[in-house]
């Protein structure tokens, strides 16, 4: 399987991204020195798609199909791309505060630590729709792994598209995301005009 292994704080300085939308409070000292050069249009498109990419943890070819698939359903490409993205299990995991980052939502799912209604599911890219309910299998509710992660996601804000029970560790889909319930800071008319070329 292939994993991304450059440092976290590194690439959000080379794609001028905060951590926080990683889920890492650190914050990097160092200065991103580039020479004066402008940045080329092409540059910017592929600095908002590797910005996705590096946001949700998905790799190249798996992005790509994303955008395909957004392609054919109605309605703005674009929006349908970050809506696909945004209710992959790990990121949904993440988003209830179920896990500190997507990385750790990843571990989580791959572990077999989630039930979607009911039926465990270790993929991550699983796409979940509305009225699916995800929660932390009974098992393991009990471990210190997830009293710790609660502790640190407690005051962290849930998007209304979800609603959650942080006692019960389980959480609702009341629907699919629309682009203004997402605050990633990624411009996805770029990505569609790049993939459009």
């Amino acid at each position: 399987m292939a994993v991304n292994r450059v440092p976290v704080l590194k690439r959000c300085r080379s794609l001028d991204l905060d951590p926080v939308y990683l889920g890492i409070d650190k914050k990097s000292t160092r200065q991103l020195r580039r020479a004066n050069r402008k940045m080329s249009e092409y540059g910017l498109q592929l600095r908002e798609k590797q910005k996705a990419k590096f946001i949700y943890g998905v790799l190249e070819k798996p992005f790509r199909n994303y955008y395909k698939k957004a392609d054919k359903m109605q309605g703005m490409t674009g929006e349908n791309l970050m809506a696909m993205l945004e209710t992959r299990l790990d990121n949904v995991v993440f988003r209830l505060g179920f896990a500190r980052t997507r990385k750790e939502a990843r571990q989580i799912v791959d572990h077999k630590h989630v039930l979607v209604n009911g039926k465990q599911v270790n993929i991550p890219s699983y796409l979940v729709s509305a009225g699916d309910v995800i929660e932390i299998k009974e098992s393991k509710k009990g471990s210190q792994r997830y009293k710790d992660v609660l502790e640190v996601t407690g005051g962290r804000l849930v998007p209304e598209w979800l609603d959650v029970d942080q006692d019960a560790l389980r959480g609702t889909v009341k629907e699919i995301p629309s682009r203004d319930a997402i605050d990633v800071p990624v411009n996805e008319m770029l990505i569609v005009e790049l993939y459009s070329k």
